[in-house]
């Protein structure tokens, strides 16, 4: 089973709903965290590289992996994601 994982950010997003952001109608979002999109909207408005900066210190703490793994994984992958395919 694929996993899915959040368009912004790719934080992996488990079972359930609980993780998944909100559209401005309030339904879940199939595409976005809760951490970054809320009520129909992104929660920032920062670049792919920012967003990097924000992930890496949560990627070390959940994976053990070096810095430098962490951001070269996230930079082969959030290109790959919709916020920022372009």
């Amino acid at each position: 089973m694929e996993q899915n994982h959040c368009q912004s950010c790719g934080m992996p997003m488990g079972e359930g709903d609980g993780l998944y952001g909100t559209n401005s109608d309030g339904s879940v979002s199939s595409d976005y965290c809760s951490y970054c999109y809320d009520n129909g909207a992104f929660t920032t408005n920062s670049t792919m590289e920012e967003m990097i900066e924000i992930c890496v210190p949560h990627v070390l703490s959940a994976t053990g992996m070096s810095e430098h793994d962490a951001r070269n994984m996230m930079l082969g992958f959030l290109p790959s994601l919709k916020r920022w395919k372009k």
